[in-house]
């Protein structure tokens, strides 16, 4: 055939570096525990898996095209008005919603170097071009994103908590971001760990969305709720973005199953008590008994810890990830977020995090 006379995708597409998710494959006959994703250990609440053997009973009709139930059931946890809320396959499509309602060929978008790298795909697949800024210390800094910012800016991507950092920035510094922005640049708070945080100068962006109309903020249900497998996020917004990107998603974006089971474990405040509680204790147990065995751990407010290994022969992250996918224990490479010598690690089960701590321990030693 010649490839002089097929279909050719719009400039830019095959400039796209896709999206590898984490791996989740140990060899044969060794039991698996993938840390790769930042999956909730605890897995879904019941309820919402009983929600969802009722939704897949009447698989025939098409969903409610507005997510009404779980949009209801996300106001009704935060206090919100339903009205401002959109629900998307995972926070992901909003994202992609996003970039493709704001931005346009020349236009840019800014997001910092060690951010989720959604935010670049979404920016290139809309033909705009995006603006990476540095980072301090593995945290956004604020005056570097307003240097960036330029005539052609449109949104700004800020994760908070960041992935895979696990840092975060406080309110204030939030504030000072949004007062330095032009009233056209749309900023983007993507706070897929927010439910995590135990900090006191940590807010989760409802606040502002609900004081500006620039603002919009993304959450997720594939983290804490542990509804990966369906794909389920939510944006909370001023009313005119949100009917913006009602004009321009899916019709039916969100499946009956996982509306069903949205709702469900939006209501179920134990099991999410209970996902807390678990990260809280094996945060603080997996961040010192890595740091125990002389590995550098960058602070983490998020259920994961980024792992830096020493620059040895033999030692360095991908040598520690081939050790520990031998013997079950599935991290994450995160060269492709400027981290060459570091993995990411999940909190996972109890007896996920002491394997893999005791794994480690025998691969330094």
């Amino acid at each position: 055939m010649n490839e002089t006379n097929i279909p050719v995708p719009k400039p830019g597409v095959m400039d796209i570096a896709m999206y590898v998710p984490g791996k989740s494959k140990v060899p044969d006959g060794v039991k698996l525990h993938k840390l790769s994703s930042n999956e909730s250990p605890i897995g879904p609440s019941q309820q919402a898996v009983a929600a969802i053997a009722d939704a897949t009973s009447k698989m025939e009709d098409y969903p409610d095209g507005s997510s009404t139930q779980l949009r209801n059931a996300v106001a009704e946890a935060h206090g919100l008005n339903p009205d401002h809320i959109i629900c998307g396959n995972g926070s992901d499509e909003i994202l992609g919603l996003l970039a493709n309602t704001y931005l346009a060929n020349g236009d840019e978008a800014i997001f910092t170097e060690h951010g989720f790298l959604v935010y670049k795909i979404a920016t290139l697949t809309a033909g705009a071009k995006p603006v990476v800024v540095r980072e301090e210390d593995c945290k956004a800094n604020v005056d570097a994103i307003l240097e960036a910012v330029t005539p052609k800016t449109k949104l700004v991507f800020l994760a908070n908590p960041n992935n895979p950092t696990g840092t975060y920035l406080p309110i204030e510094e939030i504030r000072r971001l949004h007062a330095g922005l032009p009233s056209t640049v749309v900023l983007v708070i993507d706070a897929a760990y927010a439910e995590y945080v135990r900090r006191n100068d940590y807010e989760s962006g409802i606040e502002m969305v609900s004081a500006s109309s620039n603002v919009i903020m993304t959450r997720t249900f594939s983290k804490i709720y542990g509804l990966a497998a369906l794909r389920i996020g939510w944006a909370y917004g001023p009313r005119h973005m949100i009917d913006a990107l009602n004009r321009v998603r899916g019709p039916f974006n969100v499946n009956a199953a996982a509306i069903a089971a949205g709702a469900a474990a939006m209501r179920d405040k134990s099991h999410l008590e209970q996902s807390i509680v678990h990260n809280d204790e094996w945060l603080v147990k997996v961040t010192e008994g890595l740091e125990a065995l002389g590995l550098d751990v960058t602070p983490s407010v998020g259920n994961f810890v980024l792992v830096h290994f020493p620059d040895v022969e033999g030692k360095r992250a991908p040598d520690a990830d081939d050790y520990l996918t031998k013997r079950g224990f599935v991290l994450r490479l995160v060269g492709g977020y400027g981290f060459p010598n570091s993995l990411r690690m999940t909190i996972g089960t109890a007896e996920a995090n002491l394997g893999t701590l005791a794994a480690l321990k025998e691969f330094l030693a």
